[in-house]
């Protein structure tokens, strides 16, 4: 039976290589580079899904009424494996292909379809071969063999054909300068965008009922509000990514939370498939993850954009900023904390622009370092408190910069909440789990709440800056939701039992406008991550690039702002 489960297991590791293959169309099928792949992801998969056929033919022998006992090489237990693993493969092609649509190019879509097609004939082609074995041609052995071996070729073949020998990867763009009459007044609207990772609008709905998070209150009370939705899958670089540009991950370059390669080398892969326990190959070492950089982006950010047309800004914590790119103003990029702590990092400006920008974010971070506020934990146990102290450093240097080098649009992004609630959500939402102890709860209740107060205080200080004409767009690009069961069984399997909240699922975020322009307590409709970037050119009387995937949300605005400012367009700010 071993034998016969390990030609499946292969098989079936195959089916997973293709659909590894059809996610990432810009691996090259030259062999030097796709054996080293190859033996990768068989190693892994082949070895758990002979254990898993493995077991599935143990219990077909124990239930067996007669006499179980397979050849080494069974024509027929291979069929019916096969068929088993075709079939899986063709269930994982579908739900790669419903979670990753919206990262996608249309023709990668068309041709996981059609892969997905083919295995789906391939399984019943496995189980007429296996028919014709046990019932129609039991003595036609070397036959009902030849016909296995075309149909297992042609299974793995199929999808690998459909999908073609790799695209060309997109050249980089290169911006051309355009110059347009964006207007002159004696003091220009400003726009000030806080950017929060994994904000709930429902735990700071109900926070602000119980009369908590008084600033959050005010903007819910005379501002706009709408929920956003996200990416699916959902991960900090891609979403940021497609906040930044306006455009989805399939134009602006960013699918997934870095890039993965085989020990350090070889063709970078983006898109790991889903459920299928992919990302073990990374957490078990098959596969080094790497940092996306700037130079991942194919397409514009605002602050391009806006640097382009003479529109000074100020970006502080973002991520994909590093090394920092040239901007009309200055930029701290998200590995600034990281590199300042270390030696060679003290010299390093890679991450700030301009260059000088150094002496000014290190004194600022200095005097964050300096903050005697209690430490908040991260984990039970721990009082590391790195997130908490990374949201300080970068506040404190977005409010240096903000009153040395006056930006026309800052952008500030606060991280904590991420890591926080991943393992702090249980605490702050005890019923949803059922197993937090009273103890538990007053020790550990109110750590994702603090984290929120500190942001809720630096919206506190941003309001009072503001001007009459001036917009304050508070931004979540994605939410954060408790792990479900099963979930937290494999986690606890695994090693990492205190896990306790997820965006996996694509829980909405939130945008929140306050701002004299903006229209009060009006019900407004879910908008989307890339509706952000055209609704901040909306408002500062700039055309939006046809080519983006976003709207300008003008319901945010009063009646009397958006009937004197019509909605313009130009074809790409990229060309």
């Amino acid at each position: 039976m071993l034998s016969n489960s390990l030609v499946a297991g292969v098989l079936a590791a195959c089916y997973v290589l293709a659909l590894v293959l059809q996610l990432n169309p810009t691996l090259p099928l030259h062999p030097a580079r796709l054996v080293p792949l190859a033996a990768t992801i068989g190693l892994f998969y082949a070895v758990h899904l002979t254990v898993i056929f493995y077991v599935l033919l143990v219990v077909r022998q124990l239930l067996a009424r007669e006499l179980f006992s397979p050849a080494w090489i069974s024509v027929g237990v291979l069929a019916w494996l096969g068929a088993a693993a075709a079939a899986a493969g063709a269930a994982l092609m579908w739900g790669n292909l419903h979670t990753f649509t919206i990262v996608l190019e249309p023709t990668t879509v068309n041709e996981i379809a059609k892969g997905m097609l083919s295995l789906v004939a391939s399984a019943s082609l496995f189980a007429v071969v296996a028919l014709l074995r046990a019932h129609f041609w039991p003595r036609q052995r070397a036959t009902c063999a030849l016909l296995l071996v075309i149909v297992a070729a042609g299974s793995v073949l199929a999808p690998l054909v459909l999908r073609g020998r790799g695209a060309v990867p997109v050249l980089e763009a290169h911006p051309i300068d355009v110059t347009l009459d964006i207007g002159t007044t004696e003091r220009p609207a400003r726009v000030t965008v806080v950017a929060i990772d994994a904000g709930s609008l429902d735990f700071i709905t109900s926070a602000t009922a119980e009369g908590r998070l008084p600033n959050f209150g005010r903007i819910l009370d005379a501002g706009a509000v709408m929920h956003l939705a996200t990416l699916h899958p959902t991960s900090a670089d891609a979403v940021w990514a497609a906040v930044a540009t306006g455009k989805l991950p399939q134009k602006n370059g960013v699918r997934s939370a870095g890039i993965y390669r085989l020990a350090k080398a070889g063709d970078p892969i983006q898109l790991l498939p889903d459920y299928c326990f992919a990302h073990g190959l990374v957490r078990f070492g098959f596969l080094v993850e790497e940092p996306h950089t700037s130079a991942t982006l194919r397409t514009r950010t605002l602050w391009s954009i806006l640097g382009t047309l003479g529109i000074s800004v100020g970006v502080v914590g973002w991520p994909l900023t590093h090394p920092a790119p040239v901007v009309r103003g200055y930029l701290v990029s998200d590995t600034y904390t990281r590199l300042a702590s270390t030696t060679s990092g003290l010299e390093d400006s890679s991450s700030v622009y301009p260059p000088d920008l150094r002496t000014e974010a290190a004194a600022a971070a200095e005097a964050a370092a300096s903050d005697d506020r209690p430490a908040v934990p991260v984990r039970l146990g721990a009082v590391d408190d790195v997130p908490a102290r990374t949201d300080r450093t970068y506040h404190r240097i977005a409010e240096a910069l903000a009153l040395a080098r006056p930006a026309r649009v800052t952008v500030v992004r606060y991280q904590s909440l991420d890591p926080i609630g991943h393992y702090f959500l249980r605490y702050a939402m005890p019923s949803a789990f059922g197993d937090v102890t009273d103890d538990e709860r007053r020790r550990f209740g109110s750590v994702l709440e603090q984290h929120y107060s500190a942001i809720d205080e630096a919206i506190g200080r941003a309001i009072p800056a503001l001007g009459p004409d001036d917009l304050l767009l508070v931004v979540s690009a994605y939410g954060m939701e408790p792990l479900g069961l099963w979930k937290r069984l494999i986690e606890k399997l695994i090693g990492d039992s205190e896990v306790s909240g997820t965006h996996e699922a694509a829980p909405d975020g939130f945008l929140m406008a306050y701002g004299a322009t903006v229209a009060r307590g009006r019900p407004l409709s879910r908008a989307s991550v890339v509706d952000v970037v055209p609704t901040v050119l909306y408002f500062l009387g700039l055309p939006i690039g046809r080519d983006m995937d976003g709207y300008a949300r003008t319901d945010v605005f009063q009646p009397a702002f958006t009937e004197e400012r019509p909605i313009t367009f130009i074809p790409t700010y990229d060309r």
